[in-house]
């Protein structure tokens, strides 16, 4: 574990967890943005009432994760 800790002191990898952690989530929120595109698309389209109601509902949990996201990538990005 200490040449390990070594060499990423040396390649200058101090903060290579965060960057592992802030690259992983820039990725999960292209995702997410692209999820939540098809739904805005999806309700465009007609529908019947309940799946009008998951969609708009899928649509709040998806912009609630995209607004956790980005919160997580400020924290970590200072």
């Amino acid at each position: 574990m200490e040449f390990i800790d070594n060499v990423k002191s040396f390649l200058g990898l101090k903060n290579f967890k965060i960057s592992n952690k802030e690259k992983s989530i820039k990725n999960l929120l292209q995702k997410l943005k692209i999820k939540k595109k098809s739904v805005v698309n999806s309700l465009n389209e007609k529908q019947d009432e309940t799946e009008l109601v998951a969609s708009q509902e899928e649509l709040e949990i998806i912009s609630k994760q995209i607004k956790k996201g980005k919160k997580l990538l400020k924290i970590l990005k200072s």
